[in-house]
């Protein structure tokens, strides 16, 4: 008799990304880092093993490789099984052809052999971008309990901000009677989340119809989606409520940092009830000097603190030297801000160096934007990266950019 699994998860993750620009440079979208000692991939696969699903293919393409070495075997998502676990699953030479992942339909039916491995009566699809606790096991009930052929998590979204979304229009009893990407007028605020539950043998007939269709864009929203529901299937909405944030600007990834340091944190990342798994560096404690000022700020294993630190995120191992001024802003593993420099309204990737007296974004507003350094670069003495811009090579000794 063949083993079997209830569920399998498909994750995507294999974006560019590439409205983080210079963060995305050389690491998929779901590794750039996230609330000084998490990535983004942490928290769909600590959702996924904390509601019971332990069977998660990741859908790589777009510069894997640390993404790859970051998830590794899943011990730190206890995603290390024998019959199931965490496997990478990137694009591969096959028979008659090879081909990259042309869209998120495409690249779950590339992988169709790997979810048929475990007979799951049930595939749970999500995307490797979003910031958010939910329990999927709730939302599979649902998709049981109503006999639905396809559930889709939905959230309430500002009427302003819903024509950047698939919004879904529904009956009292909550299916769907309409689909619309990205509307330009919306008929309702029900924004479809990405996340989609799906009865596996309808999954493998609308990914094989959609497969052999050449004028498809191979894309659940813009194709899969609204085939099923012209053909009549059982679609619902399930309604999530709490705290979602789509992670893909920089403006959001600032913002949703921010989000972590309030008082009372829209998003509590410490919740012990709902943990968020990661792969932790090995790092000492972090280090307080004599005349360091830290406040309202998270701040990570490794780090040492001289100079002052205010409204800001701290990944492992940065070093904020006597003199520096670090205010609302996010600093990655590895980023050295030496003495005299200030940082304001800013994101700094990984491994950066920002020289003596260097001035990074803008002191007291926001309204020109968050100024973003990539990883690996050194910002030269005196030098300046105006607000809101984004810079991705060395800048030389007093040079502005």
């Amino acid at each position: 008799m063949q083993r079997k699994k209830e569920c399998v998860a498909m994750l995507l993750a294999g974006g560019q990304g590439s409205r983080l620009y210079a963060l995305t440079n050389n690491i998929a979208k779901p590794a750039v880092p996230f609330g000084a000692k998490y990535r983004i991939i942490d928290f769909p696969l600590s959702n996924c093993i904390n509601s019971g699903i332990d069977t998660v293919g990741v859908l790589t393409q777009y510069q894997p490789l640390m993404l790859n070495e970051y998830i590794g075997n899943g011990q730190p998502w206890d995603l290390d099984r024998n019959f199931g676990g965490v496997h990478i699953l990137s694009p591969y030479q096959k028979k008659s052809k090879s081909a990259w992942y042309e869209g998120t339909a495409n690249a779950i039916y590339q992988n169709l052999n790997f979810i048929k491995m475990y007979n799951p009566e049930y595939v749970l699809i999500l995307s490797g971008d979003h910031i958010y606790k939910m329990d999927y096991s709730k939302m599979l009930k649902a998709h049981i309990d109503t006999n639905a052929d396809c559930t889709i998590a939905a959230i309430e979204v500002p009427l302003k901000e819903a024509s950047r979304f698939g919004i879904l229009n529904t009956n009292p009893d909550g299916s769907i009677y309409e689909f619309e990407e990205k509307p330009k007028q919306p008929k309702s605020t029900l924004a479809s989340m990405g996340v989609y539950i799906f009865t596996a043998e309808k999954l493998y007939k609308y990914l094989e119809e959609d497969e052999n269709d050449p004028e498809s864009s191979k894309d659940f929203g813009k194709n899969v989606l609204p085939a099923m529901l012209n053909a009549g299937e059982r679609m619902f909405a399930y309604k999530f409520e709490g705290y979602w944030k789509d992670v893909g600007t920089i403006s959001s990834l600032w913002e949703a940092n921010m989000d972590l340091l309030d008082e009372q944190p829209a998003f509590d990342v410490a919740d012990a009830s709902w943990k968020i798994h990661s792969r932790n560096p090995l790092a000492p404690p972090e280090y307080l000097g004599e005349k360091a000022d830290v406040k309202n700020s998270m701040i990570a294993l490794g780090c040492e603190i001289y100079g002052s630190v205010e409204n800001s995120v701290l990944s492992s191992n940065v070093v904020i030297e006597e003199g520096a001024v670090v205010k609302d802003s996010v600093i990655m593993s590895g980023t050295r801000v030496r003495s005299g420099a200030t940082v304001n309204y800013s994101i700094i990737d990984e491994d950066v160096v920002v020289g003596e007296k260097a001035v990074i974004g803008e002191d007291k507003t926001i309204a020109k934007g968050i100024a973003v350094l990539g990883r690996n670069i050194c910002v030269g003495a005196g030098a300046s990266v105006a607000a809101g811009n984004i810079v991705d090579k060395d800048i030389k000794e007093g040079e502005e950019a």
